[in-house]
């Protein structure tokens, strides 16, 4: 049987409990060998975005390649934020670590289980600074603009450079 090639992938990292650095460096860490991490953006302190009284966010966005199908590399990614101490919680609450799938090569999926690319992706400046750091002219499939236009219409107040 011949091996898949591997897929291009764009994930979100986020974290706003506990040390926010160290969640997204374990998160990183724990991705191979089945996600190859090929770059990481730089590190945005963010505002809380959908429930608003809750800790600044550090935001990141990683670029990679995984041979796992799309469901599979959801599952994995759940089981990385589990290991890592995530507890359920509510909707756009405080973490310590949350890890979304942005872009699965071109794929565009729509299942009760996961919408590819992310569906509110293109409405987040947490996601589209760290993104178009990495991919500017990376297209939206079903958008059909790029990162930079995606992001040039978005309000990018309050979100810094982490250093």
């Amino acid at each position: 049987m011949p091996v898949k090639p591997a897929k291009p992938i764009y994930l979100a990292l986020g974290a706003n409990l506990g040390d926010r650095t160290s969640n997204l460096r374990r998160a990183i860490e724990a991705l191979p060998p089945l996600v190859k991490v090929l770059a990481e953006s730089p590190i945005y302190e963010t505002p809380p975005w959908g429930l608003a009284d809750q800790p600044k966010f550090l935001n990141m966005v990683i670029e990679g390649q995984t041979r796992l199908p799309p469901l599979d590399l959801l599952h994995f990614l759940k089981q990385i934020e589990r290991d890592l101490g995530r507890l359920p919680s509510v909707r756009y609450g405080p973490r310590l670590i949350d890890i979304d799938i942005l872009f699965y090569a071109d794929l565009v999926l729509d299942t009760p289980e996961l919408a590819l690319p992310h569906p509110r992706l293109h409405e987040r400046a947490f996601v589209l600074v760290p993104l178009a750091d990495l991919a500017p002219a990376l297209v939206h499939p079903t958008l059909g603009k790029p990162v930079s236009a995606l992001l040039a219409g978005v309000d990018t107040k309050g979100i810094l450079r982490y250093e």
